[in-house]
């Protein structure tokens, strides 16, 4: 394989676990793009935000994916849910040479149970401290977002689906 695999979609969507497995059956590197910034600019996401704003990050950001789609290497790449959404991210992606972007889609009720106990390992919903809260959060951004995720040329449904099923839907659009 010589490919990119862009993996997209919102937090709690199955990204990193469903790449991580994908990149061993496949024998490549997974990279989730969050912890690469994290190792580049030695400072956590959440430091980053807080210390030097969204802006810096977003710009960051930007720039690292410029350097990964500029590797040759075949490579998963778990990207963050808001990385498509600004500049013109989605438009980096979609051009790469030996890329291919697949969108895990998860519904509303699916994120919000999975996202829920996790609330306090992800800086954008600590604050939420209902389910309704929640849902209505992943509502609004999903609504904003969705017109750039649908830009992938794949999607992949996740609910009810075992990781093990997503990996080998998305091995069938790889050949």
């Amino acid at each position: 394989m010589e490919k990119k695999i862009f993996l997209i979609g919102y937090m709690g969507s199955g990204k990193s676990s469903v790449g991580s497995k994908l990149a061993e059956i496949l024998k490549c590197e997974f990279l989730d793009l969050d912890a690469f910034i994290e190792g580049k600019e030695a400072m956590s996401v959440r430091e980053l935000f807080k210390l030097k704003g969204e802006i810096y990050f977003r710009r960051a950001e930007t720039t690292y994916l410029q350097e990964i789609i500029d590797q040759k290497e075949a490579k998963i790449i778990s990207l963050g849910g808001g990385t498509p959404c600004y500049g013109n991210n989605m438009q980096r992606i979609l051009t790469a040479p030996n890329a291919k972007s697949v969108y895990l889609k998860a519904s509303i009720p699916t994120l919000t149970k999975r996202l829920f106990d996790e609330r306090e390992n992800r800086p954008l919903i600590a604050h939420l401290d209902t389910e309704e809260l929640l849902v209505e959060f992943i509502g609004k951004h999903l609504f904003e977002r969705s017109p750039f995720y649908s830009q992938s040329e794949v999607t992949i449904s996740t609910d009810g689906k075992t990781k093990e099923e997503i990996v080998e839907e998305i091995l069938k659009v790889l050949d």
